[in-house]
């Protein structure tokens, strides 16, 4: 039992001012604040475009959940991840929970780099994705302008693609649709 002004980490989490998210990275509370506008802008535009014909299945096959920033629980309370985007099958989420804690493991999530993340999300978050069996991950880099796409292979990730600029990118999982990345940018 913790004592009385002790807070554990997920507690501290919890606590946090408005205006932070935090994350629970090998057991180390991790935080920043809200996005800056080229970061909303990108995260904005995949969520219309990806959610719109996954999710909705408008323009493209359906049969996914798209969500902005939920709080994934790879081990609950102790080992938690907040993507910029994460995606389900529905075939293996068949309904969103009721509460925030998502406990199971995204197949494909998506982080937008900031020059205060992006050692973070390369680093730290990466390799969690990988350990934990989340099958596509992609890096999105508004300053830079560019999309990585990975797709985990035996344990490790393995590049899709790297598109930049206004290129149209099809590319797992979402390869039914054509994706115009000058949307993404401001």
């Amino acid at each position: 039992m913790q004592p009385a002004d002790k807070l554990t980490l997920y507690e501290q989490l919890e606590a946090l001012p408005e205006g932070l998210t935090g994350e629970i990275l090998n057991g180390q509370l991790h935080t920043q604040p809200r996005p800056i506008g080229p970061h909303a802008r990108a995260e904005t535009e995949l969520s219309i475009d990806i959610g719109s014909a996954y999710g909705r299945g408008r323009g493209g096959p359906g049969g996914w959940w798209i969500l902005v920033e939920p709080e994934i629980h790879f081990v609950t309370d102790q080992e938690v991840v907040v993507p910029d985007l994460a995606g389900w099958r529905k075939e293996r989420m068949p309904r969103i929970p009721e509460g925030h804690r998502f406990e199971v493991v995204p197949d494909w999530v998506c982080e937008i780099l900031s020059p205060s993340t992006a050692s973070k999300d390369r680093e730290v978050k990466l390799p969690l994705y990988a350990h934990y069996g989340v099958a596509y991950a992609w890096l999105v880099d508004p300053k830079r302008r560019t999309l990585e796409a990975f797709a985990l292979d035996a344990g490790a990730w393995r590049l899709l693609t790297e598109a930049s600029g206004t290129d149209t990118i099809a590319v797992a999982p979402f390869d039914a649709l054509g994706l115009d990345l000058s949307n993404l940018w401001s």
